[in-house]
């Protein structure tokens, strides 16, 4: 990982995180038209620009100030700390980014429309409208660093992710025990998961699945230019880490009172394919939690009227549905 120094204006190589000695800060941000770029940055370095010159962008220079205050030497910045005319290392550095948020010492979220000034909690305001709280690629920002500190427009401290983590519950439904680090994220069902990502928007369609991959904690190569197949692959791979199929809880919840003569699957309908087209699929399956095995057959039982118990062999447990159901 490439690392952009605090103290002056130079970007260096790490092979992991582990190896930054002291540790390092990381930003998460909404890209704005005016970013520089890991080619920028590099020429002015070889122009001899210092860090505090004003062509170098403000957002670069307040936050190696604020890092370097607390104690930092080294922070990662991802419009200048990756090399994205590489594929390889685009690919490399998105497989990674999870675990780059997941140890660095503190990751700072600096919200740019939002004032020092701001009364967050209440109904309509500037920190629950911000568009931070909108994009694809923040839901891994927010869930992954133990410690976030959440800056104003004008860099002022806003409040941590412990701190405000009842108010970022009820804007994002992330549970505020992943948001307290008090339960690891992959206890929680994969439909709530995605649920979280539903309503969320990247640049490219992509990254609907490339921003979700640490979420899952998977890996595969990235394909721009692959289209809606990406979140098809990402569904495939989570499929073969885990064995939790409220991956297939997808789209509308259907009435109890529709009659099972009318539940007859349409081929020509995405919304019978085994795979959701999108995260926005999941968007009503929030609710929807993992059950062991044992549970299942218990309410199996109790609602086919059959005589099963958690020892019992899948095949006993088929041949209840095929009775209750029909072949």
């Amino acid at each position: 990982m490439w690392l952009l120094s605090t103290k002056k204006l130079r970007l260096a190589y790490f092979s992991s995180p582990e190896d930054v000695q002291g540790g390092y800060a990381i930003l998460s941000h909404v890209w704005r038209p005016q970013e520089q770029s890991f080619q920028t940055i590099n020429a002015f370095v070889a122009e001899g620009i210092k860090l505090g010159d004003r062509r170098v962008c403000s957002k670069i220079r307040r936050c190696c100030i604020l890092a370097r205050a607390d104690g930092y030497n080294w922070v990662w910045v991802d419009t200048c700390c990756i090399d994205k005319t590489s594929s390889a290392e685009l690919s490399e550095a998105i497989n990674s980014m999870y675990r780059w948020y997941a140890l660095a010492g503190v990751c700072y979220v600096y919200l740019h429309d939002v004032s020092s000034t701001c009364q967050l909690d209440t109904p309509r305001s500037q920190f629950r409208k911000s568009v931070w709280f909108t994009r694809g690629w923040t839901l891994q920002e927010l869930i992954a660093p133990r410690f976030i500190l959440f800056l104003s427009q004008d860099w002022q401290p806003l409040g941590t992710k412990a701190a405000l983590s009842d108010l970022i519950q009820e804007i994002t439904d992330v549970d505020i025990d992943v948001l307290t680090s008090l339960l690891d994220v992959e206890s929680v069902s994969i439909a709530r998961r995605m649920s979280w990502a539903s309503r969320r928007q990247t640049s490219r369609v992509e990254d609907q699945a490339y921003c979700l991959m640490g979420i899952f904690g998977v890996n595969m190569p990235t394909l721009y230019g692959e289209g809606v197949g990406a979140f098809r692959r990402l569904q495939e791979e989570v499929m073969k880490h885990s064995a939790d199929q409220s991956l297939f809880a997808w789209g509308d919840i259907l009435p109890d009172s529709i009659p099972k003569s009318q539940l007859v699957p349409d081929a020509q309908e995405p919304a019978n394919f085994l795979f959701a087209p999108s995260p926005a699929a999941f968007a009503n399956s929030g609710h929807i939690s993992c059950i062991s095995l044992g549970k299942a057959v218990q309410e199996a039982s109790s609602c086919f009227n059959a005589t099963l118990t958690g020892n019992d062999s899948p095949v006993r447990l088929i041949l209840a549905l095929r009775a209750q159901f029909g072949n």
